[in-house]
C-alpha cells in the first residue's frame, strides 16, 4: 500500500527531499547565494579532501599565496567552522570589524582577505562545540554578508568528509569548481573518490588534484624518499577524471613558517604550477 505523505519517512520518501512531513513536496535545488552589495567575487573554488590530516589547509594557503604574488585580488573563506586554522597559518588576529553592509574580514600584509571563526572568538583556543544546522548558517553568513570587496579568487577551505558543510556549500555557493587534496596512500586515494563522486553527483567541476607530501627530498643529498610510498598522483587523478594534477614534498620548514604565520613566504617553485594553470 503507497504511503501518505503523513506517513512517509526520509528513508521511504519517493521524492529525495530527506525530510518528510505533512507538507512533504518534490525536491527543489537550494537556491544559490550571491555576495553582498559590498561585494563582487569573480571566481570561488572549493578546497576538499574526503579526508582529515592530508594538507587541505596548506594547499589552501600555498593556492592563494601563490595567485596573489601573481597579481590577482584573493580572498579566503575558512569553512572548516570547528577547526579553523587559516588565519594562524597567516598571522591574522581579530578582532573584526562591520559597517552596514557587512563584516569587514581580516587581512594578511599583502592584502589576502580571510573570514575564520577563529577572528571571531576571544581566544584563538577556544573550542568552537556547535551542531551542523549552525555550521551551515554561518557558512552562509561567511559568503554572502562579508565585505569581501572585488575579488578575482575566493578560496573555500572546506573541513574533511562529506558532510554537512560540503553540502552546503555545493548546494549554495555558487562555485567555479574544486581542488582535492591528497595523500600517496590507496585508502587515502580511496577516500578522495568519495569527494569526487559527490562532486560529479552535484555537478560541480572537479578541476585539479594536489597529492601532498609526497616526498622528502634530502637536505644533504638531494635524493627523494618516499616516506609514504610511490606517488600515486597521475593515477588518481586518471582513475576519477581530474584534468589536472601536482605534488607537494614533506618539507620542515613550511610547519615553521605556518607556526610563524608566515606561510606566503614559503616558495613552492612550480610545484602547483599544473593547478593555478587550470583555475
Amino acid at each position: 500500500m503507497n504511503e501518505t505523505p503523513e506517513q512517509q519517512t526520509p528513508e521511504t520518501c519517493s521524492h529525495n527531499c530527506g525530510s518528510c512531513s505533512s507538507s512533504c513536496g518534490e525536491r527543489t535545488e537550494p537556491q544559490k547565494l550571491s555576495p553582498n552589495a559590498a561585494s563582487k567575487i569573480t571566481k570561488v573554488i572549493g578546497v576538499v579532501s574526503g579526508k582529515g590530516g592530508v594538507g587541505k589547509t596548506l594547499v589552501t594557503c600555498l593556492l592563494a599565496s601563490e595567485l596573489q604574488k601573481a597579481g590577482k585580488r584573493v580572498g579566503i573563506m575558512d569553512a572548516d567552522v570547528t577547526g579553523p586554522s587559516i588565519p594562524k597559518a597567516f598571522g591574522v588576529k581579530g578582532p573584526l570589524s562591520a559597517d552596514a553592509n557587512g563584516l569587514n574580514p581580516g587581512e594578511t600584509e599583502s592584502g589576502i582577505k580571510m573570514i575564520s571563526t577563529n577572528l571571531m572568538l576571544p581566544q584563538e583556543d577556544m573550542a568552537v562545540a556547535w551542531r551542523g544546522p549552525v555550521v551551515s548558517g554561518i557558512i552562509s553568513q561567511f559568503f554572502n554578508e562579508v565585505n569581501w570587496g572585488e575579488l578575482d579568487y575566493l578560496l573555500i577551505d572546506m573541513p574533511p568528509g562529506t558532510s554537512d558543510v560540503l553540502l552546503t556549500v555545493f548546494q549554495q555557493i555558487p562555485l567555479d569548481g574544486i581542488v582535492t587534496v591528497s595523500a600517496p596512500q590507496e585508502l587515502v586515494a580511496m577516500i578522495v573518490g568519495k569527494a569526487v563522486n559527490l562532486a560529479h553527483d552535484m555537478k560541480v567541476d572537479v578541476l585539479a588534484l594536489v597529492e601532498n607530501m609526497a616526498y622528502f627530498e634530502c637536505d644533504d643529498c638531494g635524493k627523494k624518499h618516499y616516506i609514504f610510498g610511490e606517488p600515486q598522483g597521475a593515477d588518481v587523478a586518471k582513475r576519477y577524471d581530474i584534468p589536472s594534477y601536482a605534488t607537494l614534498p614533506m618539507d620542515p620548514a613550511i610547519a615553521t613558517l605556518v607556526d610563524a604565520g608566515e606561510v606566503e613566504r614559503y616558495d613552492v617553485k612550480d610545484a602547483l604550477k599544473p593547478v593555478l594553470d587550470v583555475l
